[in-house]
């Protein structure tokens, strides 16, 4: 069980600001009474309407007196931050403090979950090992305690977000995120999308058990949901160092982060502009979405920051290259080309971001040109008309009917949740 949590209608910022620090002095009595070197591992910038940057701030100033603070952002294969972009979310943090992961140079391999298990628990789906590779600083500096901060969120590959997704996504070297991302896309997109333990979550708890037991760490999980305003506000705030902590928090956003609807014909929905700049990530408009999506329906994305497609320059080659292009072609591809065998995290994500051909993805790009768009199988609609027409001041979410009389489903932030039709929960 979790050490402690707080659930309710609303947190505050003032509550939750002593809930952090109730957690720092709860791992001074139960990780390490005198800390010498601490780590904080919150989200990247993506997850930073969460607030998790502004807790990580109050962390860090909570230990600095006593002891040599760092921060690493779990990025995964995420762009790094600039200096601006960690100024804005970690605030007086220096910048010498917060390092950078490299997913290419700085995995430390652990072990391997065996192709064995992987296929057992897959129900066949996979079968190939995946290894298990983790940032060497993490395992390799003597850390007196380690605490990850996240928000915890249905999603896309295990579920949901965060708890040790922190370690083997976000501070994962490139053979796990391959392995994984191949194996949980197998399985799956709308397998996974809500469910409380997913295959690869499995596989992750057991690598935890196996190899990283030994850690100091704990976990700061938050839960947020949109209050009677329409603002996504804090309603859960776990602390603790086990399994049931996730669990807790996934079950809170499952009752209050998964909007069951009939099916949608026409949604739009908006990738904030300071947080989503590719479609790696601004695509979580299409996976929060597919499974409430009528056949024949159409998804609108307006993206104002969007500007690449992949977040590494060899990511975006193989999207352009491939497009989303639906799971049938992609794994025949898959098979014949070794730019999506070494990179097979990239061929995963051309298969989460496929409609499959039931519905309409159109993107409503800041920086993209139309010609961009349309050539990896997206549809088209300039920004400027988009914002015209479906202008989000003047939307609330859920169902709205505009002036000329169309009825559209508006989702102003599509990455703190899942909506669905009834037939498509999992659990």
């Amino acid at each position: 069980m979790a050490w402690f949590f707080e659930r309710k209608k609303e947190i505050g910022w003032k509550e939750m600001e002593a809930l952090v620090v109730k957690s720092a002095n709860e791992c001074l009595i139960r990780v390490c009474k005198n800390p010498k070197r601490v780590l904080l591992l919150p989200p990247d910038i993506t997850r930073a309407h969460s607030g998790a940057g502004w807790m990580t701030e109050i962390l860090y100033h909570f230990f600095e007196p006593m002891a040599d603070v760092y921060v690493i952002p779990t990025l995964g294969q995420h762009v790094p931050h600039t200096v601006e972009q960690n100024r804005w979310m970690f605030g007086n943090i220096p910048e010498n403090k917060i390092l950078k992961h490299d997913w290419l140079r700085d995995g430390k391999r652990l072990g391997i979950v065996p192709g064995n298990y992987v296929e057992k628990i897959t129900g066949g789906c996979a079968d190939w090992d995946i290894p298990i590779s983790i940032n060497r600083y993490v395992m390799e500096e003597p850390w007196d305690m380690i605490i990850n901060v996240g928000h915890v969120v249905p999603h896309e590959v295990l579920g949901f977000a965060n708890h040790n997704k922190n370690y083997f996504i976000g501070l994962g070297g490139k053979d796990t995120i391959c392995a994984s991302h191949m194996a949980a896309a197998s399985y799956g997109i709308e397998n996974n999308l809500g469910s409380l333990v997913t295959p690869l979550r499995h596989c992750f708890n057991k690598a935890e058990n196996e190899f990283m037991n030994r850690l100091p760490d704990v976990y700061i999980q938050v839960v947020m949901a949109y209050n009677e305003q329409g603002e996504l506000v804090h309603t859960g705030f776990y602390c603790g160092n086990d399994l049931d902590t996730y669990l807790q928090a996934a079950k809170q956003s499952m009752a209050e982060n998964i909007t069951v609807v009939p099916p949608l014909k026409k949604v739009v929905a908006v990738m904030q502009g300071d947080e989503f700049f590719s479609t790696w990530v601004a695509n979580k408009a299409i996976y929060r979405t597919r499974k409430a999506m009528a056949n024949g329906g159409e998804l609108i994305i307006i993206a104002p920051g969007l500007k690449r497609f992949g977040e590494q320059d060899e990511v975006d080659k193989v999207i352009r290259k491939y497009g989303y292009a639906g799971t049938e072609k992609i794994m025949k591809l898959w098979k014949e080309n070794e730019d999506l065998q070494d990179l097979t995290h990239a061929t995963a994500h051309l298969i989460h971001g496929s409609s499959e051909g039931r519905f309409k993805i159109t993107y409503a790009p800041g920086h993209l040109s139309k010609e961009d768009i349309e050539s990896v199988n997206f549809n088209y609609l300039d920004y400027h008309q988009a914002m015209e027409v479906y202008s989000p001041d003047k939307l609330r979410n859920g169902f709205n009917r505009l002036p000329g009389g169309e009825e559209i489903y508006f989702i102003s932030t599509p990455s703190a949740g899942l909506w669905t039709i009834k037939e498509n929960l999992n659990t």
